[in-house]
């Protein structure tokens, strides 16, 4: 036993010893954390064996570089390696058990624009046992500080770390080819983030990622007018006519779009500790004058809110990788809807109680064409105000009421709540419902910022019907994406009072309110399948704004004639009939699995999927490629971004020289109507 043990010291004393030392260390943790840290949903024993094996070639190519040098360069060289890329692999475990997807390059470069706030989050997401990563470094580091191992500084052969190489890529191409075999088209065909790592690992994911975002940047440079034919094509030939009973019955109107952050469609109606968790919503979703719908989903991709915004806005899809708003919203062309408002006689405005770089707003709200940005430069500054994302939702809707007062009416306006943001903290007083009892930390808050939210909303309503200001106005409200992942199957699973939840479950669970409100409307439950994409088209038409041959992905969700297939952003669908998650497919209407479709079902499948694929990959074609500033509808002119600033100096300037053209100030003799607006926020009571 003496001899083996000498034997191995004898081996780990040795540069090619330490480095196999290193490279087995690392595999083990790699491979740790994916059955333990993400859900890659390996099935079968290929899938598991490529799971298992893909750390290696790109663990050994990366490890190998230190054989290169001489000395202890050599070894530092290498334990710097096996830090960067561990934390690396910490990052995106922790990045991942928010957003169920990886980091991506795109993403981190626009890092800044959502750095704001985040140590709550982060200090929320975080597990002890998250730190073993960095296990193996620490290994390493002790062995050789004590001396249990010792530098061997005798020079090596290149040709020896040649031929570690070769064996990288060797191992490399046999995975790929194993991988190609039970998924074709890996690398060619959109699939989940999750697909590439499951097979090859995730520093091939980052390369894989990396050549994708150079590619896009690419795309751009390359584009010219004659790309927008396809474009074109899809567009004319997925065109639906609009709901003539619904045209223009909102014409001339003020139009609040209330984005209600992670709100999603299971809270309406939903009760706990036998109370309703948003009474408020509920009454207006049950409303006569309200258009609701029951199967609406988000589409969001890894920018969440940003995309939400994105397809709101331009009925555009956000992108695979990054958000589009981080990304191209400073240098592309847009046709977005506070440009079209404004070009037929509207005022534009966004109003968000945090800073205004979040998401690049402040640059991209003057590509859409935004005239007024009321971030949190225009509200008081206290710290008892804030909590997480921005300005309390109670506090920042009563703020908000102030600017909206002065606007020239007819207005569209944006206001973008964010106390119902993950990780759902809310202090003791403004708490009133007590915390759900799933067990699950990250979900049982939940109810209690929703019903803030809520709460928020009923006073920011009461409001608009004091002042009058309702009776001419229409009123949007959405959910921008979900606010429970589907990494909390069981905490779900129990909050719904269910047995189980699946894939297809959480497919179903992406659902969000989509409420329009205003007097007179004929309102009511539709069913139809629609998602955020959808509803730009749909607004436009209720305004009396017609379609003039304009870039848009969406249909109006009232016509008749809708294509009900929802696309989601990784290529998977939800629609009446049918669900696709994966490589399955679901039967909507009762959720079994279709193992083996027939003939007719794998037609209608196979089309289905084309569609979706095609819709997302010209979507991503006119971002990345700014297709957009090669085409200009017939009434539109292109957005002018010189001409738009933000500071607050100057729009209170401009609010106060257009006093007179119509705001709710100016028809109130200059009187204000903030005194009427009523909240029990207790921050401001006296």
């Amino acid at each position: 036993m003496k001899t083996v043990g000498k034997k191995i010291r004898g081996i780990l004393n040795t540069r090619v010893g330490f480095f196999m030392l290193a490279i087995i260390l690392f595999w083990l943790k790699t491979w740790w954390t994916y059955l333990n840290k993400f859900n890659l949903g390996a099935k079968g024993s290929i899938q598991h064996l490529l799971l298992m094996i893909n750390p290696f070639p790109t663990t050994i190519l990366l490890f190998g570089i230190a054989l290169y040098l001489a000395g202890r360069k050599s070894y530092i060289y290498l334990l710097l390696i096996d830090f960067v890329t561990s934390f690396w692999l910490f990052a995106n475990v922790l990045y991942y058990r928010e957003f169920s997807d990886f980091l991506s390059i795109n993403l981190i470069k626009g890092s800044g624009a959502v750095s704001n706030n985040l140590g709550k989050s982060i200090l929320g997401i975080l597990d002890p046992s998250d730190f073993l990563i960095f296990l193996d470094v620490l290994i390493l580091i002790l062995l050789l500080a004590f001396k249990a191992i010792h530098m061997d500084v005798r020079p090596i052969k290149k040709r020896y770390a040649m031929t570690v190489t070769a064996i990288s890529g060797i191992l490399f191409g046999f995975n790929l080819s194993f991988a190609e075999s039970d998924r074709s088209g890996l690398l060619t065909r959109t699939f989940d983030n999750n697909y590439i790592v499951k097979y090859l690992g995730l520093n091939a994911y980052t390369v894989y990622d990396g050549v994708k975002a150079a590619q896009s940047n690419a795309a751009k440079n390359n584009a010219n007018a004659s790309d927008l034919q396809s474009v074109q094509k899809y567009i004319k030939e997925n065109h639906v006519p609009v709901n003539a009973e619904y045209s223009g019955v909102a014409k001339g109107k003020n139009v609040i779009i209330f984005h209600l952050e992670s709100f999603q469609q299971f809270l309406i109606d939903f009760k706990w500790d036998g109370q309703e968790v948003t009474p408020n919503l509920n009454k207006i979703y049950h409303e006569s004058d309200t258009l609701s719908f029951d199967n609406f989903f988000n589409q969001v991709g890894t920018g969440k809110t940003a995309d939400a915004e994105m397809m709101l806005e331009n009925s555009l899809f956000g992108l695979a990788e990054g958000p589009a708003m981080v990304q191209y919203g400073t240098t592309n062309t847009f046709q977005a809807a506070p440009a079209i408002f404004d070009q037929n006689g509207y005022t534009s405005a966004a109003f968000h109680g945090d800073v205004p770089s979040f998401w690049n707003r402040d640059n991209t709200y003057k590509s859409w064409g935004y005239d007024y940005f009321f971030s949190s430069n225009y509200y008081p500054k206290k710290s008892a105000y804030s909590i997480g994302y921005g300005l309390k939702d109670k506090i920042f809707l009563k703020d908000a009421a102030t600017y909206l007062e002065q606007l020239p009416q007819p207005f569209y306006a944006k206001l973008i709540t964010v106390t119902n943001h993950y990780p759902y903290l809310l202090d003791k007083q403004n708490q009133s419902i007590a915390k759900t009892d799933t067990g699950d930390s990250t979900v049982d808050g939940y109810v209690q910022t929703a019903k803030y939210l809520d709460q928020s909303v009923g006073e920011f309503m009461n409001w608009l019907n004091d002042s009058g200001l309702a009776k001419n106005t229409m009123i949007v409200f959405y959910g921008d994406h979900y606010g429970i992942s589907g990494n909390h199957k069981k905490a779900v699973a129990k909050l719904l009072d269910k047995d189980s939840f699946n894939n297809f479950d959480n497919a179903q669970f992406q659902r969000v309110p989509l409420m329009i409100h205003m007097p007179g409307l004929k309102g009511g439950v539709n069913h139809t399948y629609a998602g955020e994409i959808d509803v730009l088209p749909t607004l436009l038409n209720l305004v009396g704004i017609p379609d003039n041959d304009r870039i848009q992905f969406g249909q109006d969700i009232l016509s008749p004639q809708k294509n009900q297939t929802v696309a989601f952003r990784n290529g998977d669908f939800v629609s009446p009939d049918y669900t696709k998650v994966g490589s399955a497919y679901y039967n909507t209407k009762n959720g079994e699995a279709l193992k083996h479709p027939t003939v007719t079902q794998k037609k209608t499948l196979d089309q289905m999927t084309n569609h979706v694929a095609t819709e997302l990959s010209l979507s991503d074609r006119v971002i990345t490629g700014d297709l957009l500033r090669f085409y200009t509808p017939k009434d539109f002119k292109k957005v002018d971004k010189q001409k738009y600033s933000y500071k607050k100096s100057k729009a209170s300037k401009t609010l106060k020289a257009d006093l007179d053209k119509n705001s709710l100030l100016h028809q109130n003799d200059g009187n204000s109507t903030t005194d009427m607006y009523k909240t029990d926020a207790p921050e401001l009571q006296k």
